[in-house]
């Protein structure tokens, strides 16, 4: 498979390129030259399978042609070493449960998947004993810098947490994510080194994005992004969508074709796969990306025009982007073409005030316990769904991940599973940066 750049002006890539350079030479995004559709027969029975078998065959559509099925069995094995229910919250709305990962984050499964398909490629790259190293491997080690507003910070340090001949720079916006989501990405320590940056999410992205186009910088290190800019952390992501699919035609004896799918979005890299998965065959009806007040795609959506914003903080932190980067690819796939994203793709925009109120009636009506990101999703549904649809939303991180909000809003004492608690004894250490890229390369330039 051949990718190319969302703007058209970079070198067509292989995967083995796209995934360890991470961002096109034009500061596109890199997509597949094609999406192939899977057979029939695989949906017929897809109810059958696991979640691992499931995850294989699309992952074997994706990247079948670039990496060996045996490596890349056993890197979708490995990765998923959990399941991802489907919970009934009320009438015909169900949540997808997408934080039974390491960090309890629905980023867990791209973030595993690239580090192992990076380790894949890295181990392609380096000498055999008796040859001469290639210009391409003369550095040593793979430097991974990746942005975070919250949770991709934690599930990729902790994806790529000692792995061999890679190190992970995560930059966070200081003072604007969780206690418990910083606890994750901070304390750990080995090849992981946390950049506290005195900005926002926007800044901390604009300063990924500058590394990859400094030649300088490039020439003094081997640089990749694990944000979903990178194909190999957004795609895998396509999975949750597949095996929602399967579970749901379990639950409904297979009446699902009125079934909707809706997605927290915030750099907007899950729903991104999700519509992959839809031009592979997957037989969702429609759509809804439900965002917070960074509601930059829901006016797109709205007006046709695209208008990047500051990024507003808000009590759902994840989601706080005012100009998200997986926009490009959308906005390609579809051929540039408003009409037809919109035939396939709603919105919805809350406020902090529209999010507590959302957890607190969904708690009072059936117990159910919604992250602020999630409650975006729920509300959006409600507000969304039509007569005969079922809908499915996407409950994207444990809510204790955010229990002084949860706590609070809900009048409760939200019980921290152990693996937080872990995470919560360590030390944290943190490089402070300022929002300055020449800052910002004089550390790198250092390392």
């Amino acid at each position: 498979m051949k990718y190319y750049s969302t703007n058209g002006k970079a070198p067509i890539a292989d995967l083995h390129k796209a995934v360890v350079k991470g961002l096109a030479e034009d500061r596109g995004l890199y997509m597949p030259e094609r999406i192939n559709k899977l057979p029939q027969d695989f949906f017929n029975n897809i109810e059958k399978m696991s979640f691992q078998e499931i995850a294989y065959t699309v992952a074997s559509s994706f990247f079948g042609e670039d990496v060996d099925p045996d490596a890349l069995h056993d890197i979708v094995y490995d990765t998923l070493q959990f399941d991802c229910p489907v919970v009934n919250v009320k009438d015909n709305i169900y949540t997808l449960e997408l934080f039974h990962g390491p960090t309890l984050a629905f980023k867990d499964v791209g973030a595993r998947f690239m580090a192992r398909l990076l380790q894949y490629f890295i181990k392609q790259e380096r000498p055999r004993v008796g040859e001469r190293s290639s210009g391409m491997n003369k550095h040593k080690e793979v430097n991974v810098l990746v942005a975070t507003s919250g949770d991709t910070g934690s599930a990729v340090a902790n994806g790529f947490l000692g792995v061999d001949g890679i190190h992970v720079y995560v930059l966070y916006p200081k003072g604007k994510v969780s206690p418990i989501q910083e606890c994750q990405f901070t304390t750990l320590g080995k090849n992981i080194t946390a950049i506290e940056v005195d900005g926002v999410f926007d800044d901390c992205q604009a300063l990924v994005k500058n590394a990859f186009m400094d030649a300088e910088l490039n020439e003094h290190m081997k640089l990749t992004s694990a944000n979903s800019i990178n194909v190999a952390r957004f795609l895998p992501q396509a999975f949750y969508y597949f095996n929602a699919y399967a579970r749901m035609k379990e639950k409904l004896s297979n009446h699902t074709s009125n079934l909707v799918m809706c997605v927290p979005s915030g750099n907007f890299g899950n729903i991104c796969a999700a519509l992959f998965g839809h031009e592979m065959g997957l037989p969702i009806k429609r759509f809804i990306a439900a965002n917070n007040a960074n509601d930059i795609f829901y006016k797109y959506l709205q007006t046709g025009k695209y208008e990047p914003k500051p990024s507003k903080q808000t009590l759902a932190n994840a989601m706080d982007v005012g100009d998200p980067s997986n926009f490009a690819r959308i906005y390609d796939l579809y051929g540039k073409s408003h009409e037809k994203i919109t035939s396939i793709i709603s919105g919805a925009t809350y406020t902090d005030e529209d999010i507590k109120q959302t957890m607190r009636e969904c708690y009072e009506a059936s117990g159910y316990i919604l992250d602020p990101h999630g409650a975006c999703g729920y509300q959006a549904l409600k507000d969304g769904l039509k007569d005969a649809e079922v809908g499915v939303f996407c409950e994207t991180a444990h809510p204790a991940k955010f229990k002084e909000k949860v706590d609070e809003i809900l009048g409760i004492d939200v019980e921290i599973p152990e693996r937080l608690e872990a995470f919560m004894r360590g030390q944290k250490q943190s490089v402070a940066m300022t929002k300055d890229f020449a800052d910002f390369k004089t550390y790198l330039m250092k390392q």
